[in-house]
C-alpha cells in the first residue's frame, strides 16, 4: 500500500493536483492487482485552507501526524506562500523522505523551496524556466543539474513546471506502477491531445467492469 500525503496550504494551486489527485483517489484506470493507495491531505495545522480557486480544504492530518517510509508518497503542489517562513516543517520533511527512498514530487513554487534549501543541488530537476531558481531561491546551487522540461523523474524525486501538471502526473503514476503501460499511454495521449481514438484506446486497455 502506497500513502500519498497532499500538502496544502493557502492559495494552493488548485489545477496543479487535479490530474494525479483524481486518478490516484478513484483508481479507475488501475491495473489488476494495483497496491492500494491511501491518498491524505496534511498541512501545518488541521486547520481550513483556501485553495487559488476559493475552494476550502480540511486538512486530515498535520505534518507530524505523516510516517515516512519507502511507500510514502509526498506531493507539494504550487501555491503564492511558499517563501513563508512556517513553510520550513514541510521542506524539512520533505528531506526526510528523499533520505529514506520515499518519494517527493514538487510542482511549480514548491520546487524553488526545495531549491533554497539545497534538495536540488545534485540531482536532475527542472521548474518555471531556466533562471527562475536562481531569481527565487538564494540558496540554490543546481543550475548545472537543470533540465529544462516540463517534468523531470530522478528516481524519488520529480519535479514539474507549473505548467507540467499533466506530465508530472504521468511521471508519478509511472514511478508507482499503478497502471499497464498501455492505459498510461492512451490516458496521457488522450489527456494531452483530446483526440478521440486515444479515449477509445484507453478504454480497450481497462478490465471490462472498469470501462465507463
Amino acid at each position: 500500500m502506497f500513502t500519498i500525503y497532499v500538502y496544502v496550504q493557502d492559495t494552493l494551486a488548485d489545477w496543479e493536483i487535479g490530474y494525479v489527485a483524481a486518478e490516484l483517489n478513484s483508481g479507475r484506470f488501475f491495473k489488476e492487482g494495483a497496491p492500494h493507495i491511501s491518498l491524505k491531505t496534511v498541512s501545518d495545522s488541521k486547520e481550513p485552507i483556501h485553495t487559488m480557486g476559493g475552494l476550502t480544504i480540511l486538512p486530515d492530518c498535520s505534518i507530524d501526524d505523516m510516517v515516512v517510509s519507502e511507500t510514502s508518497v509526498l506531493l507539494l503542489p504550487g501555491a503564492n506562500t511558499w517563501n513563508d517562513s512556517n513553510r520550513s516543517s514541510i521542506v524539512k520533511k520533505a528531506s526526510e523522505f528523499l533520505a529514506s527512498g520515499a518519494t517527493v514530487c514538487a510542482i511549480c513554487g514548491a520546487t524553488a523551496a526545495l531549491a533554497n534549501c539545497g534538495l536540488l543541488d545534485k540531482r536532475p530537476h527542472t521548474s518555471n524556466g531556466a533562471g527562475f531558481l536562481e531569481m527565487v531561491s538564494p540558496g540554490y546551487k543546481g543550475k548545472r543539474f537543470y533540465i529544462d522540461k516540463l517534468s523531470v523523474a530522478d528516481n524519488n524525486l520529480i519535479t514539474a513546471s507549473g505548467a507540467g501538471a499533466l506530465l508530472w502526473a504521468k511521471q508519478i503514476i509511472e514511478h508507482l506502477g499503478v497502471f499497464q503501460a498501455d492505459t498510461l499511454h492512451a490516458w496521457y495521449n488522450y489527456f494531452s491531445t483530446g483526440e478521440a481514438k486515444y479515449f477509445f484506446a484507453l478504454m480497450q486497455t481497462l478490465p471490462s467492469n472498469n470501462q465507463n
